[in-house]
């Protein structure tokens, strides 16, 4: 039974990083007894507000209330023993210790100062079947599915006296049997009146599990709903941070579609897929051709930029190239196919953060060279020069360390990286986010000029206008899936949002 009282009350919550704005008055309502599912694409938030309110994170202004009362903690372990415990998609115990030292870690029963593993053992039995799973409590955690093991963190906050549950992305990794699994396990907890914050970016699942929904964007409040007053297609547009009358279906000015090409492709994917990331899918790409993928944060698009680069390796389907087939099981495989990719996550999985700009920007061509044919330092500087120059990349020298240049300049030295290759094929993963309008308008401009000299771009974005403006044919992926390929007019904010939000 869901009660009319909140059990925690967020109220104008504000939290600042060094140039980010990450919450910004933001409101938050969690009922005794409620599945919440808490929504927002990247940034918008959703993690700074966990973190806040568990104590990982000092928060700048506002106030939290907690059965009524005002809340304030220093740490999640503090957090817990008031009640609110978070579960992570990144299982956050230690899987190779038992299940029962897992459930009972750092306070295990004892006698006479030693570990009493009967009682221990018999403890996490009783708490797994509060959850209805019979389980060997003996057995290491790594031993078990990754369903498994949330589950089982579940059942370690519960005997933590857990009032509020907060499961972060916990179905991310599950496949369908085991979601059903999980979601029976919160369903009972609802009805023994937990409160769950469920964070996920699966709009089906909100739907069946969910009771009321908050979207964030931005770093700030869009809105609360109840579930079922608002339609699939209103959600999304909240999301995106549209609204529904504007949606357009005004065409990209742009040449639209492949439907006349004629000949081989220069890329096709068959039915390429891998179990548990992303489902079968076919692509066909030509040269001189940008093709975009839609979809939410989290429906499988950088799934399919990495089953084509290797990064991931597909145990269905094929990839030809000019109509030959090609196995591609690794990113060195691709650089040898004259692939490329600019990834989602440029300081981590891009950029080098140490090294200079002339270093960061040779380091593929290197790469395809092999350790053995070093490239001169001349040429080096020459070719380093030539990118700068034509990306108007902004910087004293080739020499400065890429860790000191802006977000969008940094995201240049990547696309220089790959041009300086000569790739056939160019993924783009999200390479204007957390970028300035200047920067974002000058990387359009350059995808739709590398297509115009014949390269096929495969591009990735979260902002629709992007995807609209600059792709001839869009593939729209929803739930690990590819659902729909438009082309022509069908490319629209309108189209596209409905192929995301039908069942």
């Amino acid at each position: 039974m869901i009660t009319a009282n909140p059990i925690l009350a967020i109220n104008r919550l504000c939290k600042d990083f060094p140039g980010v704005k990450a919450l910004d008055n933001v409101d938050f309502f969690l009922r005794k007894g409620e599945i919440h599912a808490l929504m927002g694409e990247n940034g918008a938030g959703k993690s700074v507000l966990v973190k806040v309110l568990t104590g990982v994170y000092k928060r700048d202004k506002g106030k939290i209330y907690f059965e009524g009362k005002p809340f304030y903690v220093h740490s999640p372990k503090e957090a817990q023993e008031c009640g609110i415990s978070t579960v992570y998609q990144e299982i956050n115990l230690v899987p190779n210790l038992s299940v029962a030292e897992n459930i009972y870690l750092n306070r295990q029963p004892q006698i006479r100062g030693f570990i009493d593993w009967k009682a221990t053992n018999k403890k996490a039995e009783k708490v797994l079947e509060r959850l209805d799973l019979k389980l060997d409590v003996k057995q290491p955690l790594g031993s078990f599915s990754i369903a498994i093991q949330q589950m089982v963190a579940i059942g370690r906050a519960l005997d933590l006296d857990a009032k509020v549950l907060i499961l972060d992305e916990p179905t991310s990794s599950l496949n369908v049997k085991e979601v059903q699994q999980l979601f029976t396990i919160m369903r009972k907890l609802k009805s023994l009146g937990h409160s769950i914050i469920f964070i996920t970016h699966f709009i089906d699942q909100v739907y069946e599990i969910s009771d009321r929904i908050t979207v964030l964007r931005n770093g700030m409040l869009v809105g609360e709903f109840l579930t079922d007053s608002i339609d699939r297609v209103e959600l999304i547009a909240k999301l995106m941070g549209k609204k529904l009358a504007e949606f357009s279906s005004e065409q990209a000015e742009i040449e639209q579609g492949d439907e006349n090409k004629q000949g081989i492709p220069f890329l096709e994917v068959q039915g390429l897929g891998k179990k548990g990331l992303i489902e079968p899918f076919d692509l066909r790409m030509y040269k001189r051709e940008v093709l975009g993928l839609a979809g939410l944060l989290g429906s499988g698009r950088t799934e399919i930029a990495n089953l084509i680069f290797g990064i991931d390796r597909a145990d269905k389907g094929q990839i030809l190239l000019n109509g030959k087939s090609v196995n591609i099981s690794n990113p060195h495989d691709s650089l040898k196919f004259g692939f490329g990719l600019c990834p989602e996550d440029r300081k981590s999985e891009g950029i080098i953060e140490d090294l200079s700009i002339r270093e960061n920007i040779i380091l593929s061509l290197q790469v395809k060279k092999g350790c053995f044919k070093y490239i001169k330092r001349k040429i080096q500087e020459k070719l380093v020069s030539k990118y700068i120059d034509m990306l108007k990349i902004k910087t004293p020298d080739m020499e400065q360390a890429i860790k000191n240049l802006s977000g969008g300049n940094q995201q240049k030295v990547i696309v220089a990286r790959w041009l300086a290759s000569n790739p056939g094929l160019l993924i783009m993963d999200e390479p204007t986010r957390g970028i300035d309008v200047g920067a974002k308008a000058e990387i359009q401009k350059l995808i739709l000029e590398l297509s115009q000299k014949g390269m096929a771009i495969l591009f990735i974005s979260s902002e629709l206008e992007e995807v609209i403006r600059c792709s001839q044919k869009v593939v729209v992926v929803r739930d690990k899936a590819k659902i729909a390929e438009l082309t022509g007019t069908q490319i629209n904010e309108h189209t596209i949002m409905n192929k995301i939000a039908v069942v």
